[in-house]
């Protein structure tokens, strides 16, 4: 697998993992009263405090931890030669090297197309042909 993609799977590794860990902090948050108006919330029934209490550190870990590989994935690009005024004229000469080949392209198209049409017609006045040659019963 290319660097390239290997970001991106890294980049929804971490974006799982966030949501992951925002939900289940979300679902585990205790309760709170919003007004001395209100009564007491009810306790939120739950496994037993200590795992509710570890499991936010090991899903932080896990989270810093693909941050790091993330990390150590754009360290391995490699780095750009030339500075940006090179990367702005290979930019260019590519997006004129595409215009050329796009135009060659158009060009061989409207020639199949007019290609297409000579054999419709030629098709055309061949069936016509083939009726008019038959017999009539």
């Amino acid at each position: 697998m290319d660097i390239i993609s290997q970001l991106q799977e890294q980049v929804n590794t971490i974006a799982s993992l966030a949501f992951n860990t925002f939900g289940t902090l979300q679902r585990d948050a205790p309760p709170v009263r919003l007004s001395p108006n209100y009564t007491e919330p009810p306790a939120n029934p739950t496994e037993d405090a200590a795992n509710v209490a570890e499991q936010p550190k090991l899903m932080s870990a896990a989270l810093v931890k693909a941050a790091k590989q993330f990390d150590a994935l754009v360290a391995a690009l490699p780095l750009s030669e030339g500075g940006e005024e090179t990367q702005l004229k290979r930019i260019a000469d590519l997006q004129a090297e595409n215009d050329a080949v796009g135009q060659e392209l158009q060009r061989q198209l409207e020639a199949a197309e007019k290609e297409l049409k000579q054999v419709q017609e030629l098709f055309s006045q061949a069936a016509d042909n083939c009726l008019n040659l038959k017999k009539p019963d």
